[in-house]
């Protein structure tokens, strides 16, 4: 963050939690919630670097709207100078995710600084999102020995490798452990993957303990001998080289003069896979495509009767209006033109009245788009008295139109959308083959189903559609590729804020995201060179 004028300080203030803390030398300390940062005055400018990892922060975000204030004080040096002078002028508030999302997608924001509703001036405040280094790559080793202790009698020994990361704390906690290649004293083992925060905390300098044994079927495995590495000394075999270590016994060592080794162990592979973040993909340019679905069944009641779930009061949203408000309004701050398909299904539709199970809810099929969260609001509001509700619930279609798009958007073989599809229904649905069908389809494409229950309804089918309890498969038995599905109980949040619906609904979006655009080995579409150094790796 940086802003004009020297002399000044600047406060973030994040969820009403705020510290500055005088360092000397022009410089402050700034906390803002759990972030920390320096701010330093130098020639004209000041700028303070957050030290809490923006990728956690965005994830949070993205689930929840954040209200975050900058504001701008003179310095006590400054006050004592100017006794009398109002001490404080603030910056714009910046009073919803949107804001924050700009920062994210654009990486630097600039607003003008703001003092009682007016332009302070020509200051001006500018914050640049940079994500700090992460550990979220993996790491490929591939191990062999050679020459290993014969631990058996009438055959050769079993042999297995284990890798344990040393913590602070003189603890030890095991990252990997190979399968046993059987009667073998030279055994290659399969190469494997672990991520670099498994591996060594993200400390290249990290020591780790290897140990191999001899595999025993009763699970007393016998002792062969072990070496300690780092994951800074293994990085030597990358680019085709090899690094070995002696396999050393203790006991032999100790007892035995003329004893050498065990063994020698030998790194012949060691590769570093990027694994991008939901933020790479935002910063790259993703865009998070928003479309809505709303069930118009009978089952929902007259909205012209007071009971009825799409009632709607003069005073007060309804359950539906809640859901989508509170879901949609985090979406829209990642779509750039916040232009969203609304459809209906389960109702019958002017002119004909012949039902429909995913008609535009503008009645404008050839642009279903809605502008904004709020042009959805006034779609759904105004089609109500032009529908008949009727069934049944089926959603399969819908699933299958999003699913369409999100099937094109594949054809650039780039990180450019990713399709979200919120689904409000009121009941059992009744076509559960054709959605498990639909939903395997859409877990191959760049897209995500949030369905939220409306009513009192037995949502136990919907459950099965989210998938934690088991993989989800279609009705010829074909499993999911990824989960894809979040189904979320409006009723659980009755009595609770929106935010925390939103949270719960969008908890598995980012994953599901990243998880889509690392297994097709998409990377972002473009990032800074100062962006990019920033995740790589220390040596």
């Amino acid at each position: 963050m940086c802003m004009e004028k020297p002399g000044h300080k600047l406060v973030a203030d994040h969820v009403g939690l705020e510290m500055i803390r005088d360092l000397g030398a022009n410089t402050l300390k700034v906390v803002i919630g759990s972030m920390e940062g320096v701010l330093i005055a130098n020639n004209g400018i000041a700028a303070v670097k957050c030290m809490r990892s923006i990728r956690r922060w965005s994830y949070e975000m993205f689930r929840n709207e954040r209200a975050i204030r900058f504001v701008v004080m003179v310095t006590p040096e400054d006050l004592k100078a100017n006794a009398g002078s109002p001490m404080t002028s603030t910056s714009k508030e910046i009073p919803h995710l949107s804001d924050v999302y700009q920062i994210v997608s654009q990486r630097k924001l600039s607003k003008s600084l703001l003092k009682h509703g007016n332009t302070a001036g020509k200051s001006s405040i500018t914050v640049i999102a940079e994500e700090l280094s992460g550990n979220d790559d993996y790491v490929e080793l591939a191990f062999n020995a050679r020459k290993l202790d014969d631990k058996d009698f009438f055959s050769k020994s079993d042999p297995f490798l284990e890798i344990f990361r040393m913590n602070d704390d003189a603890t030890q906690q095991l990252v990997h452990r190979t399968e046993v290649v059987m009667n073998n004293l030279s055994p290659a083992w399969k190469s494997f993957k672990v991520s670099v925060n498994s591996l060594c905390s993200g400390d290249p300098d990290r020591r780790l303990k290897c140990i191999v044994w001899d595999w025993d079927s009763n699970g007393k495995h016998d002792f062969i001998g072990e070496f300690t590495s780092t994951f800074k000394e293994m990085k030597g075999a990358m680019e085709g080289k090899q690094v070995q270590w002696e396999c050393i016994n203790p006991k032999y060592k100790a007892k035995k003069k003329n004893y050498k080794n065990s063994g020698i162990v030998i790194l012949n592979q060691c590769k570093i896979h990027k694994m991008h973040s939901f933020l790479d993909y935002i910063m790259g340019g993703c865009q998070i495509q928003f479309t809505v679905a709303i069930d118009f069944t009978a089952s929902n009641g007259d909205p012209r009767n007071s009971c009825s779930l799409h009632y709607i009061h003069p005073y007060q949203p309804n359950e539906y209006l809640k859901a989508l408000v509170a879901v949609g309004e985090i979406c829209q701050d990642y779509d750039s033109d916040k232009m969203f398909p609304a459809f209906g299904f389960g109702a019958r539709i002017p002119p004909e009245y012949t039902v429909s199970h995913d008609f535009a809810i503008n009645f404008n099929e050839d642009n279903p788009e809605c502008a904004g969260i709020q042009g959805v609001v006034e779609a759904y509001q105004s089609c109500l008295p032009k529908l008949q509700l009727y069934g049944p619930t089926n959603i399969a279609p819908i699933i299958q139109k999003v699913a369409k798009s999100a099937s094109e958007e594949t054809n650039t073989k780039e990180a450019s959308q990713y399709f979200i599809l919120l689904i409000l229904t009121d009941g059992v649905i009744t076509d559960m083959a054709d959605t498990r069908e639909a939903i395997v389809h859409a877990s191959h494409l760049p897209m995500s189903v949030i369905i939220v229950g409306v009513g009192n309804a037995d949502f136990s089918d919907m459950q099965m559609l989210d998938g934690d309890d088991g993989i989800l498969r279609s009705p010829k038995g074909e499993p999911v590729l990824r989960d894809i599905v979040q189904f979320v109980p409006f009723r659980n949040f009755k009595h609770a804020s929106p935010a925390a619906l939103a949270k719960s609904v969008l908890a598995e979006v980012p994953n599901q995201v990243v998880d889509y655009y690392n297994g097709k080995g998409i990377k972002p579409k473009c990032s800074s060179e100062m962006y990019e150094s920033s995740r790589t790796l220390a040596p």
